[in-house]
């Protein structure tokens, strides 16, 4: 795991606002991104149902994931967050809990001041990504 160069306040979490078990991967993602006009993924690390942790973004680029925020923060992403009807709704597999923290917990190390937020957590936010409270989960690490 590699530390950016940039200055780290935030670590935050969201998901892909995919059906539960739909299996992508951080390949998708970047195509999305693109067909939106972005020149890559957004995220910089992306957790995929089995658990697996794809490099997405390079730490020392800024992402785009949390408006006004995107300087000073690295994205992490899992797949999932809503039911099949589109309703926001926490999916992770157990996999993708396991690997969410032991992600988070390395990150930790990397940057001990960052706040770990769920993307929710900002101002002017809208969503309920990552459909579960990151900020509460995670407090503690």
């Amino acid at each position: 795991m590699k530390k950016s160069k940039r200055t780290i306040k935030y670590l935050v979490v969201h998901c892909t606002a995919t059906p539960e078990g739909k299996d992508f991967k951080a390949k998708d993602i970047d195509r999305w991104h693109k067909t939106r006009g972005w020149r890559e993924i957004g995220y910089n690390y992306v957790v995929d149902l089995n658990g697996t942790i794809e490099f997405g973004r390079d730490v020392d680029k800024i992402p785009a994931q949390v408006k006004g925020f995107n300087a000073n923060a690295i994205g992490v992403v899992y797949i999932g967050g809503v039911d099949a009807k589109g309703t926001p709704k926490d999916t992770r597999t157990t996999a993708q809990k396991a690997s969410l923290l032991k992600l988070l917990k390395d990150l930790r190390k990397l940057y001990p001041m960052a706040k770990i937020l769920g993307h929710r957590d900002f101002p002017n936010v809208r969503k309920a990504c990552p459909s579960f409270d990151a900020k509460t989960e995670y407090k503690n690490i």
